[in-house]
């Protein structure tokens, strides 16, 4: 089935952050209780038609700030030629590069350095990602920000009260194809409001456990869980699902 529209009904939940009272968390349980999954090596058709392979490693990875590139490279300094194809490649030129004054991960030939292709006896995909693998971590701790946290988005709100209260709000939604820029709209194909990659056994506040608590810290999360555990419930046994906006890309 084609993608889904950007835009329909969405619910969603505020709260305060259990572990700071002047935060608040606001999520999007729409998405979150979505059956989304990544369905890289199965039936991802990447977001370059020309590129299907590479799914969304064409461009490489741009890093959110210092502490992020000097963590990833305390990982690559692990790699070895068993998990990292282009190992050589990384060693003698460097795995990094600048574009548009901004650092990431060098892009190889049709997609980012550490991609492994289908053949690569190591692993397909991401040597990062088997290395978390093989060390027994999630891939939260190897991976750059942007690789794990997609197509989980986190934004940032400031709300003012009345009463001159200031709180700062922690947003959780769904990175669709907007949170990409301009270029976003040119993607030829896109995962989160595809219907292919709704298909997922467990929703997306589960499958991305990991992920989430490394967004928002587990307190916020085992208040988002218990939220996203009782909407789960209403959805299977509501008999007009419709009244709680389930997102269009899941399964009737």
């Amino acid at each position: 089935m084609p993608e889904v529209p950007l835009d329909f009904p969405r619910q969603w939940v505020e709260f305060v952050d259990p572990a700071e009272e002047n935060q608040l968390i606001r999520a999007d349980l729409t998405w979150l209780t979505s059956r989304w999954i990544c369905i890289f090596g199965n039936g991802c058709k990447g977001i370059y038609a020309d590129r299907s392979e590479v799914g969304c490693c064409a461009l490489g990875a741009h890093f959110s700030e210092k502490a992020d590139e000097k963590r990833v490279r305390g990982w690559v300094a692990t790699l070895d030629a068993s998990l990292w194809q282009r190992i050589d490649t990384g060693r003698k030129k460097g795995w990094v590069e600048k574009e548009d004054n901004a650092r990431k991960t060098r892009v190889v030939g049709d997609a980012c350095i550490f991609h492994n292709d289908r053949n690569f006896a190591g692993g397909y995909g991401c040597a990062l990602h088997h290395l978390a693998a093989r060390e027994g971590v999630s891939f939260v701790e190897t991976k750059p920000e942007v690789c794990w946290q997609l197509p989980v988005r986190r934004s940032y709100d400031n709300v003012t009260h009345e009463d001159g209260t200031d709180r700062l709000v922690v947003v959780l939604s769904e990175y669709d194809r907007r949170g990409w820029g301009e270029g976003g709209h040119d993607l030829d194909w896109y995962c989160s409001g595809n219907t292919e990659a709704h298909v997922g056994t467990e929703p997306v506040y589960q499958s991305s456990k990991d992920e989430i608590i490394a967004l928002i810290g587990e307190p916020a999360y085992a208040e988002l869980a218990r939220i996203c555990d009782a909407r789960s419930q209403l959805l299977l046994t509501v008999v007009d699902r419709s009244a709680l906006s389930p997102h269009p890309a899941d399964p009737a």
